[in-house]
């Protein structure tokens, strides 16, 4: 069976289309044109607005005119992570999809039902002749998976909507009604190459096969970062091999937890086996650490061409010091909420080579002031190493409203639809496009939901089959009822 013949057909159906259209972030004219195209061969009201977004617009179906207006919201970026063995193109190559049992899944890479779920319901809820619904608007944004381009160039006079349903949760039943908020932090630092020793050999150290994850959701699982991991072996054979680096590219997107990194380090040949031996020991090391959390755990050695340059030592020694020494993971929980994380960091990006240092974190917190603290804790560490710290996508949280109509309606419906699967309201770390639309339309009253997904932002990403139909059920129902 083909996914666009699931059920509920409807929605299967577009989410196939997303997936033949490519749409990586910082990527996105070609699902823009698609979604206006789609648009207008069905004579639906849609433009593309100052910040990127695809805005459509629907009317009350007859006899609902006086319903309030409601606005369904997804984003149409995906992130782009494959295994190390796929030649994927995200920037031309389909996604290439089947079905596992209960989930659908994609071959070697990121499935992109994060949020292509999101905006495939929203496709079906416009397309659809059947479904009675108040006035609707939709709003699918671009590039929220990497800078929240298009939230943040959000003007006040596009949306009508009192009520704003942000399809981008990833467990059937959950009702999300505030989120952590979210900074990057850049760390750069120039410097001039020197010659490697005379004598010396190159190698390439490569660690790979890690799980990764979503840096918000999955955050608080003990996965391994693979920059950190890294930097450990790294500091230890600079330290007894005098190991000098060459080269480092580790992690490729600031929200997802690093996968893979690999280094060229140069080293006296006599020390060559000692540093395999190193290379073995970590290994066991890791693979003890990270005992039922990582079982593929991949690290291995090999000589390789010898760089042109290679870092000064005392500059190579900072840096070494601070990839070790800044924070990585969560830092602290909700004291209110024990079970919900408040502040943590990911060491996204590290990238190092000819002549310069570029190093990426994203920082979440629900909480301002421990987002100040984390932000002055890297820059304290990064500074110390000499390197440029600065800030660039900042977002703030979303403070959960408890008392909010739309989100004690939805716990209603869902519980009459699924009596034996109660529903939750709960406050996330993952960071919400709702916190940015909040504040630009106070008036609206907020919360996101969606079908079940597990692993977004990593190749084992899957939607599971019998959510969507129960949400999409549950979505006919509410917009009945708004």
């Amino acid at each position: 069976m083909k996914i666009q013949d699931l059920q509920p057909q409807e929605v299967w159906r577009n989410f196939y289309l997303l997936t033949q259209v490519p749409r990586p972030s910082g990527h996105l004219e070609k699902i823009q044109q698609f979604l206006l195209s789609w648009a207008k061969e069905r004579g639906i009201e849609a433009w593309k607005d100052g910040g990127e977004n695809i805005v459509m617009r629907k009317p009350a179906t007859p006899g609902m005119e006086g319903s309030k207006t409601a606005t369904l919201q997804a984003h149409m970026d995906m992130v782009p992570q494959k295994v190390d063995e796929s030649k994927h193109n995200f920037e031309t190559d389909p996604i290439e999809t089947y079905i596992d049992g209960d989930w659908v899944k994609a071959r070697g890479t990121t499935l992109g039902s994060d949020d292509g779920m999101g905006v495939a319901a929203i496709m079906a809820v416009f397309e659809s002749k059947d479904l009675k619904h108040g006035p609707l608007e939709a709003l699918i944004t671009a590039d929220e998976e990497t800078c929240m381009y298009g939230v943040n160039h959000l003007s006040a006079d596009i949306l009508k909507g009192e009520i704003l349903l942000n399809i981008d949760n990833e467990t059937l039943g959950e009702f999300v009604i505030g989120s952590a908020g979210g900074v990057n932090i850049n760390c750069s630092l120039g410097y001039k190459e020197v010659a490697p020793e005379e004598n010396d050999v190159a190698v390439k150290i490569t660690l790979k096969n890690l799980r990764g994850g979503h840096s918000g959701l999955e955050i608080n699982e003990g996965r391994a970062n693979a920059n950190k991991l890294m930097a450990r072996l790294v500091r230890q054979a600079i330290i007894d091999d005098d190991a000098q680096l060459a080269s480092w590219q580790g992690g490729n997107m600031r929200n997802a937890i690093p996968r893979t990194a690999e280094v060229v380090l140069t080293i006296p040949k006599e020390n060559l086996d000692d540093l395999k031996e190193l290379v073995d020991y970590c290994r066991d090391v890791f693979a003890e650490e990270y005992r039922g959390v990582e079982e593929n755990i991949a690290l291995s050695v090999a000589e390789t061409a010898m760089p042109k340059g290679v870092m000064p030592g005392e500059i190579q020694d900072n840096v070494i010091d601070a990839l070790v020494a800044c924070h990585d993971g969560v830092l602290r929980n909700i004291p209110s909420i024990p079970s919900v994380v408040e502040t943590s960091s990911n060491l996204g990006i590290v990238n190092i080579g000819q002549g310069e240092v570029k190093v990426l974190i994203l920082a979440r917190s629900s909480s301002e002031t421990m987002m100040e603290y984390i932000q002055e804790m890297q820059e304290s560490c990064f500074s110390m190493a000499g390197m440029k710290v600065g800030y660039d996508g900042h977002y703030g949280a979303w403070q959960p409203n408890f008392d909010s109509p739309i989100a004690a309606r939805m716990v209603e419906v869902h519980n009459r639809l699924f009596p034996d699967e109660p529903a939750r309201v709960e406050v996330v770390h993952a960071g919400l496009e709702c916190s940015i639309i909040g504040g630009v339309y106070p008036q609206m009253d907020l919360v996101s939901f969606g079908p079940t997904l597990r692993s977004p932002h990593t190749p084992d990403e899957r939607c599971n089959i019998p959510s969507v139909a129960k949400f999409w059920q549950f979505l006919v129902k509410l917009l009945e009822e708004i």
